[in-house]
């Protein structure tokens, strides 16, 4: 029995893409909702990386955020960041998921106590010297919804949803996150139906 506390938006929890999920786009995704309310649902996928693999020392030197011989320079967290495939819609632009230590004013959009995001430039340049949020993951696109889309997908078995952590967000181990997040349900995934919305 669901909880009458129970928010009617996802935002700042994930989206597990079911096995039968018919859009290959989405095949084993995880999904950070960062914006889910009457007018759609926004999210960055957890766990794909930008095709073909971009170096992200090397992006940061074609954005002009650092001259290619600082590269051996970056600091630790610039150096294990990897560019991920945020999803299908604006594919060209930036999105920064990262703790909540970091921020800046009218450009990082506070999704909870312990994520948020941030799409300028600027929180490039921190990560490079250092002085960024203690954990990022960068990715070009988003996925989207309009209006009533993902309730539509979620009532027909589409996708499931878990609360979001840290390790699941953050962690650089993307081929067991789709597992883990299941695990984290409860749900073995030999138990599941590749064919959504039949037990």
């Amino acid at each position: 029995m669901a909880s009458a506390n129970r928010r009617e938006y996802l935002d700042g929890q994930i989206l597990i893409a079911m096995p039968g999920m018919d859009d290959q786009r989405f095949s084993r995704a995880l999904v950070y909702l960062c914006a889910h309310s009457s007018e759609g649902a926004m999210g960055i996928i957890l766990n794909q990386l930008a095709p073909p693999p971009v170096n992200f020392g090397e992006l940061l030197v074609q954005l002009d955020v650092i001259p290619a011989a600082d590269q051996i320079r970056l600091p630790a967290l610039a150096r294990r960041m990897r560019v991920h495939h945020g999803g299908p819609v604006e594919s060209g632009r930036g999105f920064v998921l990262h703790s909540a230590d970091y921020f800046i004013e009218n450009a990082t959009l506070t999704i909870d106590d312990a994520v948020s995001l941030t799409t300028t430039l600027e929180i490039l340049k921190a990560i490079a010297e250092g002085r960024g949020p203690s954990d990022a993951m960068l990715a070009l696109g988003y996925a989207g919804w309009q209006p009533g889309q993902l309730e539509t997908e979620i009532q027909s078995n589409v996708w499931l949803n878990c609360e979001a952590d840290a390790d699941l967000i953050f962690d650089l181990d993307l081929e067991t996150k789709y597992d883990r997040a299941l695990r984290k349900i409860g749900i073995n995934i030999g138990m599941l139906s590749r064919e959504a919305g039949h037990a």
